[in-house]
């Protein structure tokens, strides 16, 4: 489960951390924290997101 919940949050957090750097930059924050913290956050996001997705596999 481990090696899996990795492999899945590897894709979502890229997917979702590039997402939410593309609506912060589209909201026009084009500063450097505003973009950090969004990369931040949807790297966070993907978490839980993995969990689910791999446990969901699992089964």
């Amino acid at each position: 489960m481990t090696r899996l919940f990795l492999i899945i949050y590897t894709l979502a957090a890229s997917v979702l951390a590039g997402s939410a750097v593309v609506a912060a930059l589209t909201m026009g924050l084009v500063a450097a924290k505003p973009i950090v913290l969004a990369a931040v956050a949807g790297a966070l996001v993907a978490l839980p997101v993995a969990w689910v997705v791999a446990r969901q596999m699992e089964s």
